[in-house]
């Protein structure tokens, strides 16, 4: 486990509060339950998203993304393929994005598809059935969004939009994710 972030500075709990209303938010985790989750699952979770699960909701029924919403912590979309045990703590398996569809060298039951999709990450919800924002938690990418999809892996190709807040701020300001 690594050391918690710095706790975001106001500005940006703020942001995250007035996009967020207080109806369509799930009920906090608070700190102990928080520390408790990244005990369990051997991982410290990324700022600002760690104190905004602990502070503000632990997900909401309004998007991000469109689909489902945020989904709290450890959960996961009802679209998810369920591909394997999920392993937050464990080494996320990407240094770059990476299309497996045009792989000749995997299978569809190739383990480092199921790495992808399980290690080294927190699900933050579905977009347009298929294609899943993750949370990176753990290696050089920890605090980045990515996009899974059954076809690969990448991450937001926005680079003011990698962090939580910044695509949460991306969605807000209803932006194109391409763009």
């Amino acid at each position: 486990m690594t050391t918690p972030d710095d706790r975001p500075n106001e500005a940006t709990l703020d942001f995250l509060r007035s996009v967020f209303p207080a109806e369509w938010r799930e009920p906090i985790l608070g700190r102990d339950g928080v520390t408790a989750w990244e005990a369990e699952n051997r991982v410290t979770l990324p700022e600002p998203y760690r104190t905004f699960i602990a502070e503000i909701g632990n997900g909401s029924s309004l998007g991000p993304p469109e689909d489902e919403g945020l989904q709290p912590l450890g959960w996961l979309p009802e679209c998810w393929p369920g591909t394997g045990p999920r392993r937050p703590g464990e080494p996320f398996p990407l240094e770059e994005a990476w299309v497996w569809e045009d792989d000749e060298t995997i299978d569809a039951y190739d383990p480092r598809v199921d790495a992808v999709f399980n290690h080294g990450s927190v699900v933050l919800g579905a977009e347009d059935g298929p294609s899943f924002w993750l949370l990176v938690t753990t290696g050089p990418h920890r605090g980045e969004v990515w996009m899974v999809s059954d076809v690969g892996a990448a991450p937001v190709p926005v680079s003011e939009a990698r962090s939580f807040d910044g695509w949460v701020r991306h969605w807000h300001a209803g932006n194109d994710w391409l763009a």
